[in-house]
Parts: structure tokens; C-alpha cells; sequence
């Protein structure tokens, strides 16, 4: 029987492990970052690959840091025959890499040599992408750089946030892993070698590219909206208070009005003015410090005053 150590940590890993318990891996331990406190009131949450882990009955490691850590000794130590990773969080060094006798592998959300890094999903659907996929890759020192070993693609639909395609592309890897990994035992699989001058990067998401420029067009805007939906959550700013907007759309109109100032205001949604001429609707938003609500919601109270001409900025 094969054994291997699965190393993940969102929701998007789980039904990988849960594929890998199904079909009769040996798995030795189960490897996911700490528990974090989540919430207003801070309450210390264990991820979902640890939760997932648990109801499984399998050992669970945390390491804060890999390096040079006891919990790195303590995996190398178990001699698993494959090491798997899915959206673990960490990189990991390269006396973990060369432990395993076939190598480590990571399935990644995109199509490499594209959107190498933390953030694929997010970057593909802001960049207006019209599809993505998952790389069943070997890993190596340098991040998202190792050997494709299989992918597969599927579309990005016009509504697709970035939360729909998590969940898609986490049915395509756990597929696609369960195809690749006898072949990739029995060594019957393919190497190819990453075309270097294909490399594009999606690094972790900062606060700058959460904000909404409303110079840009309303194409542009509402692919930062739905790729930043359900997290973190594009925002704007309103009377110098910070305003998440969860969704809106592309308007029917256009405008020549300025960049940012609300061109109509309607019973369940605002229009404002882009970069583009066209207009974009805000459909869903969150005041700071209220809850999320749609935009009939806030015009029938916090924002009753919002008059045609005020400015997001």
C-alpha cells in the first residue's frame, strides 16, 4: 500500500484528501497550518483540511514554520512514499523535497507556466481570463516552478466569482489526481518542463488591489468585484468611510459624468460613473461597521441621503 502525507489547508483541499482516503492511500499524517482566531470575537478555528483530517481519524501536524522546525523532522521522519499538497501555504524545503522516493507533488489552480503563486483563482477571474484549470505539477525550490506532470482546463463563466471557481477547480484536481496518481507510481507518466517565458505570477492578494478605481472600465470593475467575491472583498470609499461592495454589474448606459459620482440612483441599486463612459450598478454592499445588505436595503436607510453627484472614491 502506498503511503503519503497530504499537506493542505482551505476547504478547497478537502475533497483531495477526502479522494485520497477513499481510495485506500496510506495516509501517515495529515499536514495543515495552525489553528487561527477568526471572527470579531477572535475565536481560535482549526482549517478546514484539519477538521476534515480529524472526522478522518489521522494524525494532524501544525507547524507555524517548516524550516528547520521539529514537525519538519517529524515528517521526514515518517518516510512516506509521496508527499501530495494542495494550497498548503508554506514552501517547503528542499530536504522535505527530496524525501519522498517519487517526489512531491502539488495540485495547483491554474494552467502553468500561468499564475504561478498564492492567488491564481483570484488573478485569473480579475484579469477577465475565459478559463483556467488545474496543474498536477512535481514541486521544486522555486515556487510553482517544478515539472507538469498533467492539467486540465474548464471555461470561466461570465458570473463566476472566484468562490464558484474554488469549489469547480477543487472537483477538476481531486479528478485529475485520482487519474494521475497510479500512473505517476508506476512511473508510466509524462515530464514537461515549464516554458519560462510563459511565467506569469499571482501573488497573495494586497489591500491596494482590493480597492475599486473607478477610472477604469466597468468590465475591469466588475472583475475585481467577483474576483475578490467572497473574499476579501473589493471596497470603495464614501464620505471617507470604507464601503465593501459584494457585487454589481456592468450598467445598460453610459455617462459622461465624473469618474466615481453616482449618475442614478434607483429603488434597489446605484450607478456610478466609470472610467469607461459606461456606468456600473452596485446591486450588494457593506457600510463599515453595519452587515452586508443589498443596495435597497442601504438606500431605504443608511444611505437615504445618497443624492445624484455624490463620489466613490
Amino acid at each position: 500500500m502506498t503511503s503519503l502525507v497530504f499537506m493542505g489547508t482551505p476547504a478547497f483541499s478537502v475533497p483531495i484528501l477526502r479522494m485520497l482516503s477513499e481510495e485506500g492511500y496510506n495516509i501517515l499524517a495529515v499536514v495543515t497550518q495552525p489553528d487561527r482566531p477568526v471572527g470579531r470575537k477572535k475565536v481560535l478555528t482549526p482549517t478546514p483540511v484539519k477538521e476534515e483530517a480529524l472526522r478522518l481519524g489521522l494524525r494532524v501536524i501544525q507547524p507555524e514554520k517548516l524550516k528547520g522546525s521539529k514537525e519538519l523532522e517529524e515528517i521526514i521522519a515518517l518516510e512516506a512514499d509521496i508527499i501530495v499538497t494542495a494550497a498548503f501555504g508554506q514552501l517547503l524545503p528542499v530536504e522535505l523535497l527530496d524525501s519522498p522516493q517519487h517526489g512531491c507533488l502539488n495540485v495547483h489552480a491554474s494552467l502553468l507556466p500561468a499564475y504561478r503563486g498564492g492567488a491564481p483563482i483570484h488573478q485569473a477571474v480579475i484579469d477577465g481570463q475565459t478559463k483556467t484549470g488545474v496543474t498536477i505539477m512535481y514541486m521544486a525550490q522555486k515556487l510553482d516552478a517544478g515539472d507538469i506532470i498533467t492539467q486540465k482546463s474548464i471555461p470561466i463563466e461570465h458570473e463566476d466569482t472566484t468562490g464558484i471557481l474554488f469549489d469547480k477547480l477543487s472537483i477538476v484536481g481531486r479528478d485529475l489526481l485520482k487519474e494521475s496518481l497510479p500512473l505517476i507510481l508506476d512511473n508510466k507518466h509524462k515530464r514537461i518542463v515549464q516554458d519560462e517565458s510563459q511565467v506569469t505570477f499571482a501573488r497573495n492578494i494586497s489591500r491596494e488591489q482590493e480597492r475599486i478605481d473607478w477610472s477604469k472600465s466597468a468590465t475591469e470593475i466588475y472583475n475585481q468585484v467577483r474576483g475578490l467575491h467572497p473574499w476579501p472583498v473589493a471596497y470603495t470609499t464614501l464620505d471617507d468611510q470604507n464601503v465593501k461592495i459584494w457585487w454589481g454589474q456592468k450598467g445598460n448606459g453610459t455617462s459622461t459624468q465624473p469618474v466615481g459620482s453616482v449618475v442614478e440612483v434607483t429603488t434597489d441599486r446605484i450607478v456610478v460613473q466609470t472610467g469607461s463612459k459606461e456606468t456600473f450598478e452596485i446591486i450588494e454592499l457593506q457600510p463599515s461597521g453595519k452587515k452586508r445588505m443589498s443596495a435597497e436595503e442601504f438606500l431605504r436607510g443608511t444611505g437615504s441621503k445618497l443624492q445624484i453627484g455624490d463620489q466613490f472614491l
